[in-house]
């Protein structure tokens, strides 16, 4: 059976040299990075030397980045700590943000009684920024703007300058969750001032279990779990050294060859497309997926002129991995909540599918999947 994967935005292959690199750490650097010996010293050093080379990427100080276990728990600190901490009263996002961040919002407007407004957003996924300069401008109260850098299900790209810019010039707060820009898109916080990121090593070829949140300095930090003071008292735990390792080696393969990497992937995008509407001209792309220069070019989702419940189910049989919307809801029947929120009628109805690709995906796997594809179809 063939074994093709074109579900990148899910997670990602490992680099061999990620592999290689935790195997060593594991096997030769299994101190407790809070334990004063020399085997807890060598540990802590490895520790901090992996925070200075990942800040140096996005040309911030080691002091304001934060390990933690994913994504999810980086945007849950910083939501938590924006409201337990920082005064935040009101947050304004969308409803096609990742649930890591939606669900969170909906927490805090039960459990701490924010404001929660969003963003209007038209069919295609794009966000109305008069709509947000005019929420902006409607209240004194603190508020804090969570918006995400590129949709994980639709591949928009939110023009992150512009809105922190909006942002400082409202005095809000500003945090987008970068989880799919990250070892993908180059990210300077030096110049475009973002509050607060996140990153998930697994989404750029590291290891599950490991990401961190970019808190800028001057914004101090409450933690959400309680125990030691690790990471600075913001996050109580012990560092996963040898995921840790990883993150920082995929971080810096990834980052070296981000043009390289772009270049391939956009050259297999550009052919599926053009092969998909030899299935028919009938095939559109949800958001601004099919766009070369709105949408990520890792991430391609593909509404089909037909109702087909089982065209996912079939591929996955056929040995194709892809996605029906994020994997992060994958045994849901409840459908991708974005999709729902910016089609409407029949046009939700039909069959959407996304496709990610990577630098592992090859010219055989497009042909091999179009084929199977004019099967089904």
């Amino acid at each position: 059976m063939n074994a093709i994967y074109l579900d990148n935005a899910a997670t990602t292959q490992m680099y061999p040299e990620v592999i290689e690199v935790m195997q060593v750490s594991m096997a030769e650097n299994f101190g407790n990075p809070s334990s004063t010996h020399q085997f807890g010293r060598k540990a802590k050093a490895t520790v901090e030397t992996a925070r200075k080379n990942i800040a140096k990427h996005f040309k911030v100080s080691a002091a304001e980045i934060i390990f933690t276990s994913s994504g999810t728990e980086a945007d849950n600190l910083i939501l938590q700590n924006a409201v337990s901490n920082l005064g935040v009263t009101r947050i304004i996002t969308t409803k096609i943000e990742h649930h890591a961040v939606l669900h969170t919002c909906e927490f805090l407007e039960k459990s701490h009684q924010i404001v929660l407004e969003f963003v209007e957003v038209d069919a295609l996924g794009n966000i109305d920024l008069g709509h947000l300069e005019t929420l902006l401008k409607s209240s004194g109260a603190k508020t804090l703007v969570s918006l995400m850098m590129i949709n994980n299900e639709i591949g928009n790209i939110l023009p992150i300058e512009v809105v922190a810019n909006l942002c400082k010039s409202n005095n809000a707060l500003f945090h987008s969750d970068t989880v799919q820009v990250i070892g993908h898109y180059p990210l300077d916080l030096q110049s475009i001032k973002v509050d607060f990121i996140v990153a998930s090593a697994h989404k750029f070829h590291g290891p599950k279990g490991v990401g961190f949140a970019f808190f800028r300095k001057g914004f101090g930090i409450l933690p959400m779990l309680h125990g030691g003071d690790q990471e600075k008292g913001a996050r109580s735990s012990t560092e996963s050294v040898h995921a840790i390792v990883g993150m920082e080696k995929a971080l810096e393969i990834a980052q070296n060859a981000i043009e390289k990497d772009k270049k391939q992937i956009l050259e297999l995008k550009a052919y599926f497309i053009s092969e998909l509407y030899k299935i028919s001209d009938k095939i559109e792309f949800n958001g601004l997926s099919g766009d070369f220069e709105g949408g990520s070019y890792t991430i391609l989702n593909v509404r089909f002129p037909v109702e087909n419940d089982m065209l996912l189910f079939s591929l996955d049989i056929a040995g194709i991995a892809v996605s029906g919307g994020s994997a992060c809801q994958s045994g849901s029947n409840s459908g991708s909540h974005v999709l729902s929120e910016i089609l409407f009628g029949a046009e939700e109805a039909k069959t959407s599918i996304r496709f990610s690709f990577s630098r592992f995906t090859k010219k055989e796997d497009i042909d091999l999947t179009i084929s199977k594809l004019k099967e089904l179809l």
